[in-house]
């Protein structure tokens, strides 16, 4: 089986540059050949003109949306369709299952902004992932959502056993893996129906772009995606393509490292918590009790702690020289949130941790100095 990175450096492009060309344009000339003019509403040939390289205008497709798409799945073990956000990517996927109810946990807040929207609009039933009986009012065409590893913990939940729940109602599962992408886990491997990325983050890498991804099995769903996409006017703009395909040639390498990185920083801080009294918990997978290595094989590069107070937490990050105090995650530089900043649901004393590229040894050193400097 060819490697991701194999994959991802030798994507064929539609020119003959070695890297592709930034191509900026917003529309297209039509063929000169009349047999090749068919209307975009013709039934005939509208499946052809969204997967067969036709392009008119970038809202509908262009050349390198396409190619991140190829790219992207060979290595998601799917069909891929690419947006212009990570939330678009939910909200797409919403508006083409249509749930009568929505079965979510905790999540990013953004998607839980988005479920109030449609609860808004046409009624959507939001029910606790963590209550048992959620998952008996479910019904053919609704839907679970499950954020795994969990924002902003790092935490991993068991996929096969929600995909149990799930197909038992003949519900669909949707696994958003933005913390743990491949090679770190599969999730249709362990039951999930569609995969969700926000590519904003380890795919992207840099801090330069938004991009969002849905993983479908059916190529014919990807399709009605792809027509969705269109009137819901989310697709990924020129310059974010040629900024996410220039990144996935070095993906592997950055995802790799990063959870290495992060699991010896996070391992150093658990073994050395008598030194620190200002830190009160630690979440992230690798600390979990009950763990699945046959889901996880390496853990996300993402983690959060508390602090003994709000005041300390709001503190710590004007204290690190190599964390920068800002949202997101995922970049090559590492980063740290006093959480409460962006999401107002969190405990105020936690933060949340996105590891980096920087040397491990600068990064231990970095954290333990200004833990103490906080005593």
């Amino acid at each position: 089986m060819v490697g991701i990175s194999t994959n991802l450096i030798h994507n064929k492009t539609v020119s003959r540059d070695v890297i592709p060309p930034i191509n900026i344009s917003t529309t297209y000339k039509y063929s000169e050949d009349p047999d090749d003019l068919v209307k975009v509403t013709d039934s005939k040939g509208s499946e052809d003109y969204f997967l067969n390289d036709t392009y008119f205008y970038s809202r509908v497709n262009h050349p390198t949306s396409e190619l991140l798409e190829k790219a992207l799945s060979k290595i998601l073990d799917g069909h891929v369709v690419v947006y212009n956000s990570g939330l678009a990517a939910f909200f797409a996927a919403l508006t083409y299952i249509n749930p009568k109810k929505l079965v979510i946990g905790q999540a990013y807040h953004g998607c839980h902004g988005i479920t109030k929207i449609f609860s808004r609009l046409n009624g959507l039933e939001v029910l606790d992932l963590k209550d048992p009986g959620s998952f008996d009012k479910l019904q053919k065409g609704d839907l679970v959502h499950l954020e795994t590893p969990v924002n902003p913990h790092g935490l991993d939940f068991d996929i096969s056993y929600y995909a149990e729940l799930a197909h038992k109602k003949g519900a669909l599962l949707m696994v958003d893996s933005t913390f743990a992408p491949p090679p770190l886990q599969y999730p249709f491997k362990h039951g999930a129906d569609i995969i969700m990325h926000s590519a904003t983050k380890y795919f992207g890498g840099h801090s330069d772009l938004l991009a969002g991804i849905l993983v479908v099995r059916d190529k014919s769903v990807q399709y009605k995606l792809y027509e969705d996409r269109v009137y819901l006017a989310t697709n990924i703009g020129n310059l974010e393509s040629t900024l996410l395909y220039r990144s996935l040639k070095t993906f592997e390498l950055r995802i790799l490292k990063q959870s290495d990185n992060c699991e010896q920083l996070v391992k150093y801080l658990n073994d050395h918590r008598a030194e620190f009294k200002v830190l009160k918990e630690l979440f992230h997978g690798s600390l979990q009790t009950t763990k699945y290595p046959d889901q996880i094989t390496k853990h996300s590069p993402t983690f959060a702690l508390t602090l003994t107070s709000e005041k300390l937490a709001k503190s710590l990050p004007s204290k690190l020289n190599y964390f920068v105090h800002a949202t997101s995650l995922g970049g090559a530089e590492s980063l740290i949130e006093w959480r409460a900043l962006s999401d107002s649901s969190v405990d105020p004393s936690l933060l949340r941790v996105s590891v980096g590229l920087e040397n491990i040894d600068d990064l231990i050193e970095d954290f333990k100095n200004a833990l103490l400097s906080l005593e």
